[in-house]
This record gives C-alpha cells, sequence and structure tokens, in this order.
C-alpha cells in the first residue's frame, strides 16, 4: 500500500527537492513508519511492498515519459527479505543496469557475513533490525549527501561536446553513447581540445604540450595522431566535423 500524500504535500516536497526515496519493505508497519519519517522531513515517498514491485518503480522512474512525470530515486530503502525478489537480487539488478543510486540495506539479520554480502552486490549502507528513525534518517541525508557530492565532481571533471563524451579520471571516451579505445597520446591531444573548444592549435603547439619540448621526431606525427583520431571519433573521416584542418595555422576543435 502506497503512503498518501495531499497535493500541498507533494508540492511542498518538490518545492524543497530534499530528494525521492522509494522504500521497498514487506512489512507494512515498519514500510508506513519508514514513509511518514521521511515525509514529514519533507522527502518524496514511493512505497513498495515486494521486490518485483519495487524494480518495475526503478525502472519505470529511469524511462522518459513515466505517467507520473517524476525524477529518479535519489535513494532506496531496501528490506533484504522480500517476496518475488528478494532484496539482494533487486540489488544486484539496479547495479546491473548502471544505477548508482545509493541503496540503504534493512535487514533483520545482524551477522558481519550478512553485512558484508549485502555491501558486496551494491548497497552503500546496512541497518539492522530493530532501528530508531533518527537514524535511519540521518543515514538517508548521510548517503544523499555524499552521492549529490560525488555526481558534482563527476559532473565537473567530465568534459562534453555535442555527442562525445570523455571521463578525465576514467580515461575514457564514448561517441554517440559508444565507448571507443584511444592510445594515450591520442586521449591527451583530445582532452586537450575538448578542454579548449575552437582554439587553434598549431603542430609545433601540440607537440610542446602532448610529446614535450624534447621531442625530437618530425612534425607529421601530429597529422597522423590526427588522422586517427578522425577515424575514431567522425561519421565521416573525410568531412569531419569535430577535428578541424585551419589551412595555415593547425588544427581546431568544433
Amino acid at each position: 500500500m502506497a503512503l498518501t500524500l495531499t497535493p500541498d504535500a507533494i508540492k511542498l516536497q518538490r518545492d524543497v527537492k530534499l530528494g525521492r526515496v522509494l522504500v521497498v519493505e514487506d512489512e507494512e508497519l515498519i514500510r508506513e513508519t519508514i514513509a511518514l519519517a521521511l515525509a514529514e522531513e519533507g522527502y518524496e515517498v514511493v512505497t513498495a511492498e515486494d521486490g518485483r514491485k519495487g524494480l518495475n518503480l526503478v525502472c519505470k522512474s529511469a524511462e522518459s515519459g513515466y505517467p507520473l512525470d517524476v525524477i529518479p530515486f535519489d535513494l532506496i530503502i531496501l528490506d533484504l527479505m522480500l517476496p518475488y525478489v528478494n532484496g539482494l537480487d533487486l540489488c544486484r539488478l539496479v547495479r546491473h543496469e548502471g544505477n548508482s543510486v545509493p541503496i540503504l540495506m534493512l535487514s533483520a539479520k545482524g551477522s558481519e557475513t550478512d553485512r558484508v554480502v549485502g555491501l558486496e552486490v551494491g548497497a552503500d549502507d546496512y541497518l539492522t533490525k530493530p532501528f530508531g528513525m533518527r537514524e535511519l534518517v540521518a543515514r538517508c541525508r548521510a548517503l544523499m549527501r555524499r552521492h549529490r557530492h560525488t555526481q558534482l565532481q563527476t559532473q565537473e571533471s567530465t568534459l562534453r561536446f555535442q555527442d562525445i563524451m570523455l571521463y578525465p579520471q576514467e580515461c575514457r571516451v564514448t561517441v554517440r553513447n559508444e565507448e571507443i579505445n584511444l592510445s594515450p597520446k591520442e586521449f591527451r591531444i583530445l582532452e586537450l581540445f575538448m578542454s579548449h573548444p575552437r582554439r587553434v592549435w598549431s603542430r609545433e603547439q601540440l607537440i610542446e604540450r602532448i610529446w614535450g619540448p624534447d621531442f625530437m621526431g618530425d612534425s607529421k606525427t601530429v597529422d597522423v595522431h590526427i588522422r586517427w583520431l578522425r577515424e575514431k571519433l567522425e561519421s565521416d573521416p573525410s568531412r569531419p566535423e569535430y577535428l578541424l584542418t585551419v589551412r595555415g595555422f593547425g588544427y581546431r576543435f568544433g
């Protein structure tokens, strides 16, 4: 049974924007008590009484055009023992889909082994029943705060230009949502270009920045690496859209 909130309460929650929480718990009293405690703190709360319904809600919240017009969850509170799909399997499925939403796992099993298993399948925190509502709310706040901080750091460090995404900390590049393999030099050239879009770089400047001032090779090395990059980035390397030649000067990105 889902928690019912008045329109004014829902509007207040969305205005405050503290976060949207999914509570998946088969014991009605515990589920509704958690939902009420979080709602009173200003969170938007959605509940599910079994793992199958919980998984369905997680999947739907990530789809565009969801009928309730909601954003994805900021936190999942997940009981370990659930009907149909248990908490461990649900947690595995969520992580398998690449969803990094924080997960707080609840369980009456408090052994070290149970906690370790829960954390290893992807949970971010573990709370043993019975627990106090103040502690649960505090843990929820801490999990969402850490997750938002991590997301902010990732967003700040990610370089994007149209269909190209470059992740400096991961040394990873995707083009049109497909990951591509770059050599270290290709990666550094692309990172330099994307950090300074539309700036024109001469061959000599690129050699100094990428290969270093002691490089003794030919400047045509730059042309070769640009050609390789175009083959990996461009839909039609012979008619580049990203890595452009500026005749008489060098190259620019975008």
